[in-house]
């Protein structure tokens, strides 16, 4: 049901262009799109100070007590710093999954570098273990010394290739062994198509694009990126994630466009660029709007 917007409230986001006249209410910490049916999770990075499964583990415990719907963990072998620890996304998913009992756990995997028998098995064990409350991102890597390093074939092509055999056959293989039903999202890069076509095949996607840790998408480039995947996925249940950074005291109003162009998560990208691990804590317990 859409409320009018209270007397003489401003839209400053021209929310009500965005979104082809939704309606607004507006709510103590800002604009409000009525219904706001997305969803929200935390996203952790497997790498630096977030690279350690027990510091991960923390944090998702801690958002799962704090309101949030889900934790997003990325994939990662290497990263730019040499020096960088980095966590196993399996093993944590794993130890969050044991930990938890309410949050959804999206787990990133970048499939063309790894064996899909094992992937297949890994998350069926996880998701059993998290009572079903497992999603997998599969990813085509965005980092080719996590290729070349390991004597693995970078060419992006090749990747796809990869990609696309590998998740068909992770599907197989979960159907044959009795797995619980698992989600299965892929990653796209706005406003490169390809991944976003192979996104549209599967169970929902996460929008990326240029310079997001930045700012956040501006929400006509979001809703473009959402009518063509959308288009291709048709008229069936089809999430559609997107990463940002909010405050508590505006997340409302800032999510708000979003959610009304068609977001059905919204990550709250943690990380170092936004500050250590006490940054991330104090933001996570502030929990997602209400």
């Amino acid at each position: 049901i859409a409320h009018s917007p209270s007397a003489g409230s401003a839209d400053p986001l021209n929310v009500s262009k965005v979104c082809g006249g939704r309606a607004r209410s507006v709510g103590s910490d800002g604009p409000r799109l009525v219904p706001m049916s997305v969803l929200h999770a935390v996203g952790l990075p497997n790498v630096g100070v977030f690279g350690s499964v027990p510091a991960l583990v923390e944090l998702a415990v801690l958002a799962e007590h704090s309101g949030w719907d889900g934790v997003h963990l990325w994939d990662h072998l290497l990263y730019h710093d040499p020096e960088w620890p980095v966590a196993s996304p399996v093993a944590t998913a794993a130890a969050v999954a044991a930990a938890t009992q309410r949050v959804r756990i999206v787990l990133t995997l970048t499939l063309p570098r790894r064996q899909v028998q094992d992937v297949a098995q890994d998350t069926a064990g996880i998701a059993a273990l998290a009572g079903g409350r497992l999603t997998v991102l599969g990813i085509i890597g965005s980092m080719d010394r996590e290729f070349t390093d390991f004597s693995l074939d970078p060419d992006l092509k090749a990747r796809g290739r990869a990609l696309d055999e590998r998740l068909a056959r992770v599907q197989e293989l979960w159907r044959q062994w009795g797995a619980p039903e698992i989600p299965l999202w892929c990653g796209g890069r706005w406003p490169r198509k390809a991944g976003l076509r192979r996104a549209a095949r599967f169970d929902g996607v996460l929008l990326t694009f240029a310079d997001q840790r930045n700012s956040t998408v501006p929400v006509e480039t979001f809703a473009d990126a959402v009518g063509f995947v959308r288009e291709l996925a048709g008229n069936r249940p089809f999430d559609i994630a997107v990463e940002g950074a909010t405050e508590p005291g505006t997340a409302a109003g800032h999510i708000a466009p979003y959610a009304a162009a068609g977001a059905t998560w919204w990550v709250e990208a943690m990380g170092w660029w936004r500050g250590a691990l006490a940054t991330a804590r104090d933001r996570i317990t502030a929990g997602p709007p209400a």
